[in-house]
């Protein structure tokens, strides 16, 4: 089996029975976690059944041949204000079919990833959404084995299993360079979130970095946090830093809340905002429209990402799918300037 090319069927017992040189019946068992194998034999069975991506069937008599009319959608956080808009529009696309949403959060851990995906597919749902480009071997495996369509979203900056719906982070950094280097700032800091784990942050991030680079500037400070209140984190790093490095004369954020908690520190202040110091976030939240200021944000797209994504699900498991309806979407944020980005008002 080419582990390269997404199933176009589920797999089976009988293939992972191939891939471990034992009867389909030991691997029932051990699978199953009943009857007399020898550890040898459990080990092999387990490790091909990992490499394959095989997840056992809990839908029991009848149904065992079936899908059920379920769409796993599986995201890192629901305390990050992004992936309820994203829900919405998943559900706003599948609220009158079929098709009923089932959530699964991993807190930005691949291992938890693993596990919440293993135990979705063992129900047999229709489709799988899932965040992100990023996961470990085991759960590519499963991803591209299911036999059902996959969209990864939020991110188009990479190579999915199937279908991905999102924006490039690397060019949302990159716009964002150009925008506030083209206003006239120089001396810029920068806050967000541990980036090992938040991949969509680290490319907004690279892209950022590159942008400077590309006309000789360098982040003059950098903060990151996790955990946390991140309204009082943005407040309490942005004055850490602002008393480390005073110079600075913008800060940009990975999120728009802990920007905010920079913007309401700064008013505090008595800061000139943006004369003497611009911030801009990320992510367009709606909540923060009631600011005293208008946070400089970037949109991304989440309804959007949502929407696409379910329609690319309820396409594919329709019996007439659309064979123009594309599996890749690269969705463009709108970069806006709020009150804190633009030092000049245009003319």
């Amino acid at each position: 089996m080419d582990l390269n090319t997404p199933a176009k069927r589920p797999l089976t017992l009988r293939d992972v029975s191939d891939a471990s040189g034992v009867s389909e019946m030991t691997v029932s068992r051990v699978l199953r976690n009943r009857g007399d194998v020898s550890d040898a034999t459990r080990k092999r069975v387990l490790a091909a059944a990992k490499e394959l991506g095989y997840v056992p069937n809990q839908i029991a008599g009848s149904l065992a041949s079936q899908r059920v009319n379920l769409v796993a959608v599986i995201i890192p956080s629901l305390s990050n204000m992004v992936f309820p808009e994203v829900l919405n529009g998943i559900n706003q696309v599948l609220e009158d079919t079929p098709l009923q949403p089932v959530v699964g959060v991993t807190d930005y851990l691949p291992e938890k990833e693993e596990r919440v995906l293993y135990e979705m597919l063992s129900w047999r749902p229709s489709g799988i959404i899932i965040a992100g480009l990023e996961h470990t071997e085991a759960t590519r495996a499963m991803l591209k084995n299911a036999g059902i369509p996959v969209v990864e979203i939020m991110d188009t900056d990479g190579r999915p299993v199937d279908a991905m719906v999102g924006i490039s982070h690397r060019r949302a950094g990159l716009e964002m360079a150009k925008a506030i280097l083209k206003e006239g700032y120089e001396h810029i800091g920068f806050m967000g979130t541990k980036m090992p784990l938040d991949h969509r942050a680290r490319k907004r991030f690279e892209g950022f970095t590159e942008g400077l680079a590309k006309e000789g500037i360098e982040i003059e400070d950098r903060a990151f946090y996790s955990g946390g209140s991140a309204l009082a984190k943005g407040r309490e790093m942005t004055q850490e830093m602002l008393e480390r490095s005073p110079e600075l004369d913008f800060l940009y954020y990975s999120n728009d809340m802990i920007g905010a908690g920079g913007l309401l520190y700064l008013i505090d202040q008595g800061v000139d905002i943006p004369g003497q110091i611009g911030l801009a976030g990320f992510n367009g939240v709606e909540l923060l429209q009631g600011l005293p200021r208008q946070l400089a944000t970037m949109d991304a797209c989440r309804a959007e990402i949502g929407q696409a994504a379910a329609r690319i699900v309820l396409d594919s498991t329709s019996d007439t799918p659309d064979p123009d309806l594309p599996r890749t979407i690269t969705l463009k944020p709108t970069l806006s300037y709020g009150d804190t980005l633009r030092r000049h008002r245009r003319r």
